[in-house]
């Protein structure tokens, strides 16, 4: 029975990957197990690691490291894919307001460790180190050893006290999220499934009572207001049609407009009276609105068709239809004519049946053609990313170099790629599961490398005389930037609870805690604001630990 044992103890390849899905494997399902209500969820693969790590499993130190930087990688990289359609967006209409509050966490978490490190007398490096693991935060944990070495001092008591405060600081935000939820939230704090789309779309109706558009075409009207909205139908005289840019406009045309909320008052003095009619429910019938027309959704699958403007494709002349809105990664878009379409995107196309159908055709609306992954630009863009990430950045006053390394690079070029990879044609799109899938995989093997390592000297590091110290530091530094700062965002910036934990998964570098909050908070507010805030803070970490070396050790 040697052989079995092996396969367990046996450094190899195959022992790796056997040990590595035990770990997971065991932590997933406890991670489902719920508590007082609170679910750890893939969280758990890291404490299983660290039980792992203490009764002596281990595996080859090159394998351990080699999984746990591609599940990192992977892991960010897939983030990165799925809300860079949303990104830049997210950061035009309240990007201030989003980082604030990030770079709030990690000043007051920083102060907070320098205040505490001097009042506890715990030297300065052994502080670093619980630092970045009260903030989960590995990569600001390899800078501040790089700068330890090339200063000349011992980097163990870094690596010891990350070690120590590491698991807390990942439960700390899961459990500042929970407590928040249930004693600080209001349900008016919470985002409804739909609350990123309303902020994208609005649809109201006009009455045009406005004599200075009567004769004119929609094409002038558009061209002289340098306002956006699309008009998605037309009622003149009790028949309902679908107004093409030539469409003069005359005297009590009803006009259905779909454009953002914040255009809604400059198109009211546009066209004349908005009707008081809601058409932003879910239930209304648009099939028996029409009555003549169709109103269908598209998928676009067609790669010719990746990269290209709205505009560009003239579907509103040829065929007589319309493009309301377009829904892309759980985002939904205004169909201005400058759009670029994507792989991937879904087309709310209304017209006569036999033009939507026409329409259908040069689109693709091919479900099986996307269930074909293209991986060539998901192994591009780990490239480019980990290329990124490698790139030495000179910060004024400090003589080391910073880079925003493993975890850093692939989301930026995650971002860029989701964003601006149709606009070069090249289909980064991936199925809502496929990306899902990514995520998992890379998130699991990070944290079961993770634990694995910890757990050799986690508990002896915590039965030292000083572990009950450092745990408590460590906790107090995760936990109380924590939820300050998320009270301050919701009751005095006004941010929903799903943009607030995304904030705080962000700055705190904690993709264990945004799992646990897309898993608990309707919408993709968690993830999308994340990512918008993850990549300063990143490297805002990275930069300040070695500041806090250079100018106070």
């Amino acid at each position: 029975m040697t052989w079995f044992t092996d396969i367990f103890t046996a450094h190899s390849a195959l022992q790796a990957v056997v040990v590595l899905s035990l770990i997971a494997t065991v932590g997933i399902g406890l991670g489902k197990i719920r508590f007082l209500g609170i679910s750890l969820g893939s969280a758990f693969i890291f404490f299983v690691g660290i039980v792992a790590g203490h009764l002596g499993l281990s595996i080859d130190r090159q394998m351990l490291n080699f999984a746990e930087s591609f599940g990192l990688v992977l892991f960010v990289y897939a983030l990165g894919l799925q809300v860079g359609p949303g990104f830049f967006s997210s950061l035009r209409t309240g990007g201030l307001r989003l980082i604030t509050p990030a770079l709030g966490v990690v000043v007051l978490g920083t102060l907070l460790a320098v205040v505490l490190g001097r009042v506890a007398g715990v030297p300065l490096p052994d502080m670093t180190g619980i630092l970045c693991g009260a903030t989960t935060n590995t990569p600001a944990l390899g800078a501040a050893q790089q700068a330890l070495k090339q200063m000349n001092f011992d980097s163990n008591g870094a690596a010891l006290g990350c070690a120590v405060a590491y698991p807390l600081g990942v439960v700390g935000v899961i459990l500042a999220i929970a407590l928040l939820r249930r004693f600080v939230v209001r349900p008016s704090d919470l985002p409804s499934p739909d609350a990123d789309h309303a902020k994208n779309v609005f649809i109201a109706e006009f009455r045009a009572t406005n004599p200075a558009i009567f004769g004119k075409s929609i094409r002038d009207v558009a061209l002289h207001s340098h306002h956006r909205f699309v008009i998605s139908r037309l009622w003149r005289e009790g028949r309902v049609s679908i107004p093409t840019s030539d469409t003069t406009l005359q005297e009590g045309d009803h006009l259905l407009i779909v454009t953002s909320p914040q255009e809604v008052e400059a198109l009211h003095l546009i066209f004349g009276r908005q009707e008081k009619k809601d058409w932003n429910t879910r239930d209304i019938d648009w099939n028996a609105v029409d009555r003549q027309l169709i109103s269908q959704r598209i998928l676009v699958t067609r790669p010719e068709i990746n990269g290209r403007k709205l505009s560009s494709l003239r579907l509103r002349n040829l065929y007589g239809i319309n493009i309301s809105r377009v829904y892309r990664s759980g985002v939904q878009l205004l169909a201005t004519p400058d759009l670029t379409l994507q792989l991937g995107d879904r087309l709310t196309v209304v017209g006569e049946a036999t033009a939507v159908h026409n329409v259908e055709k040069i689109l693709g609306n091919a479900v099986r053609s996307l269930n074909e992954p293209n991986l060539v630009s998901v192994f591009i863009g780990l490239i480019l990313g980990l290329i990124l990430g490698s790139v030495p950045l000179a910060v004024p006053g400090l003589s080391l170099e910073v880079r925003l390394g493993l975890a850093g690079g692939p989301i930026v070029v995650g971002i860029l790629m989701g964003t601006f990879g149709p606009r070069l044609h090249m289909i980064t799109y991936t199925t809502q599961s496929a990306n899902l899938m990514l995520r998992a995989l890379g998130l699991s093997l990070y944290l079961a490398c993770l634990g694995l390592d910890a757990g050799a000297s986690f508990f002896a590091t915590v039965m030292r005389p000083e572990g009950a110290l450092w745990l408590a530091l460590g906790f107090l530094v995760t936990f109380v930037p924590v939820v300050l700062v998320a009270w301050g965002s919701m009751r005095l910036l006004g941010l929903d609870f799903g943009s607030v934990t995304g904030i705080l998964c962000g700055s705190m570098a904690n993709p264990m805690a945004l799992n646990y909050a897309n898993d608990t908070i309707p919408g993709d507010n968690p993830s999308v604001t994340y990512a918008t805030v993850y990549p300063i803070c990143m490297f805002l970490r990275v930069v300040i630990v070695q500041v806090m070396l250079l100018f106070l050790l």
